[in-house]
């Protein structure tokens, strides 16, 4: 899994626990069944845990909770992506000043 996707998994998670897998799939815009396979990869490494909904009419609706283990990687992986972002935000920026110091020496 992707630190992008991990972190993208575990922010809705905080936020939203009772998110179902295809509402994830849909947003994150991957396959129902990347996000079963991300999710069960997460809780068997002991960072989420999944409880049935107990008074919910759909029996197979469930609410992902951050352990305290998931709470300390999604730290990590914020971080790392973070660092992903940045380095890329500045490969952007070289590359557009590039394109611009291009277009002022053709005026």
């Amino acid at each position: 899994m992707s630190d992008e996707l991990n972190y993208k998994i575990f922010a809705r998670l905080h936020t939203q626990p009772e998110t179902s897998q295809r509402a994830l799939s849909k947003e994150l815009g991957v396959s129902l069944g990347k996000v079963n396979y991300c999710l069960q990869a997460l809780i068997e490494k002991g960072c989420i845990k999944a409880n049935n909904f107990r008074n919910s009419d759909n029996k197979k609706a469930y609410a992902y909770f951050l352990t305290p283990k998931g709470v300390e990687e999604k730290a990590q992986v914020t971080l790392r992506f973070l660092e992903y972002k940045q380095n890329e935000y500045e490969a952007l920026r070289e590359e557009i000043d590039g394109i611009l110091k291009a277009i002022d020496t053709k005026g």
